[in-house]
């Protein structure tokens, strides 16, 4: 889902050049709501500097994986969702990645299921 000028539409959030609903955001990530929820909080967590998916993510990339999650950690506790919530990352589009740029997917706000397909 690039567009012609090649940006995401996360780069594109990110820059503000469309607008979304965002919660939470530092210099790493930006946090959003989820415009086709799967929960009823379901959000994005997004870092700035783009890695298309995990499977492409290098070693150097340590530093950033490991803060998307505990920016996630940090939604939690700020929602007083405690262990309450799941995180998703969908790698490729046969695992229904739709955007070629890594995001968590942090849904809570139900009873979840296992497995969830």
């Amino acid at each position: 889902m690039e567009s012609d000028g090649g940006k995401t539409i996360f780069e594109k959030i990110i820059d503000r050049e469309i607008p979304a609903e965002i919660l939470m955001e530092d210099e790493r990530c930006i946090v959003i709501r989820d415009i086709n929820p799967g929960a009823p909080i379901h959000v994005l967590i997004i870092p700035k500097r783009k890695i298309a998916r995990l499977s492409e993510a290098q070693n150097s990339d340590i530093l950033i994986l490991g803060h998307l999650l505990l920016t996630a950690q940090q939604f939690a506790k700020r929602q007083g969702l405690g262990d309450g919530f799941r995180i998703v990352v969908n790698n490729g589009p046969h695992a229904g990645e739709t955007v070629p740029h890594l995001h968590i997917h942090f849904l809570a706000g139900k009873p979840m299921i296992w497995p969830p397909c």
